[in-house]
């Protein structure tokens, strides 16, 4: 009888060791993802578009945070560390991502998203009311906001293909193939952008914000103009400028004035008491709030709302 109870117990022994051997195997096939971190919304978007469930991607910047006013914490940089691949926009738009990519010391594959892609000065993509050239502008003078192109996007796309594809060669044609569906989505937006500024019966931005979208500008032919001289959080536009603005509102076919996300539009609104216009968001997709962040929002739906909102300011739809 007593044998009968060892045999018994021995067996539950091996049946448990045995689960415990499995859920240990489980838990390491889960741990096998590439690790990915993105400076930026987009490329945190562009990674989930072209990788699923391949990789575990991360947003450095915390949802919610304006990313002008952003510097990485000495956490923030030793948890990058933990990844195999680090993606960013540029030095001209991270001047702060070269401390990541120093401490790293070539352990890190490096994907700066902009590569071969041409920066435009800022001076030239951005008309001040009152004509001021002032250099405030924090970029080293040239304007890195090159994911609100759509045409930029796509190459975007490809230079993280080509990472993602370098650093996780078994799953290459996955992102690959991936990555062509997406930028077949991305030429479909930039379809719809061209239609509508075909139609438009003014071309011109009133921008109450600190201006992203010059790329975007140049792309569609379209004017824009921002009392602010530069892109620093803490920026002040003077009252003249201010008061340029809501002249230009007032002169305008349509009496929209747009404000950027994830920051007081406190400018904004002192324009539309003043002219009556309505205001609306104009998102440039540098960062999302925590809900959105939460809901799962995309950056086409990010910019297919700007597209609904640039339609009723310019032609009235």
């Amino acid at each position: 009888m007593f044998r009968k109870y060892v045999v018994v117990i021995a067996v539950v022994m091996i049946i448990v060791l045995s689960l415990t051997s499995c859920a240990s195997r489980s838990q390491v096939v889960v741990t096998k993802n590439l690790k990915v971190v993105t400076t930026l919304f987009p490329q945190y978007d562009f990674v989930r578009q072209i990788a699923g469930d391949k990789v575990d991607v991360s947003l450095l910047l915390p949802p919610g945070v304006e990313s002008h006013a952003y510097e990485p914490s000495p956490r923030d940089i030793v948890d990058v560390q933990k990844a195999a691949v680090f993606i960013y926009t540029g030095k001209n738009m991270e001047p702060w991502a070269e401390k990541i990519i120093q401490a790293s010391q070539g352990k890190l594959l490096i994907i700066d998203s902009s590569k071969g892609i041409e920066l435009m000065d800022e001076d030239d993509d951005h008309e001040e009311p009152d004509g001021d050239d002032e250099n405030e502008h924090g970029h080293d003078g040239e304007d890195p906001h090159i994911w609100l192109n759509p045409i930029y996007a796509q190459k975007m796309v490809d230079n993280i293909v080509a990472g993602l594809a370098q650093a996780d060669a078994k799953n290459a044609e996955l992102y690959r193939s991936n990555g062509d569906v997406y930028k077949q989505k991305l030429q479909v937006l930039d379809d719809k952008f061209l239609e509508t500024f075909a139609q438009a019966k003014t071309k011109q931005i009133i921008y109450a914000g600190h201006f992203a979208f010059g790329h975007f500008a140049t792309r569609y032919g379209l004017e824009h103009i921002s009392p602010y001289t530069g892109f620093a959080p803490d920026a002040e536009p003077t009252p003249q400028r201010i008061a340029e603005l809501i002249e230009n509102v007032r002169d305008s076919i349509r009496k929209v004035i747009y404000y950027e996300e994830l920051v007081d539009p406190k400018v904004a609104k002192v324009i539309a008491e003043q002219t009556g216009a309505k205001m609306l968001l104009l998102h440039a997709a540098h960062n999302v709030s925590k809900e959105d962040l939460s809901s799962g929002i995309t950056y086409l739906e990010i910019m297919e709302g700007n597209l609904q909102k640039l339609q009723e300011g310019f032609s009235g739809k």
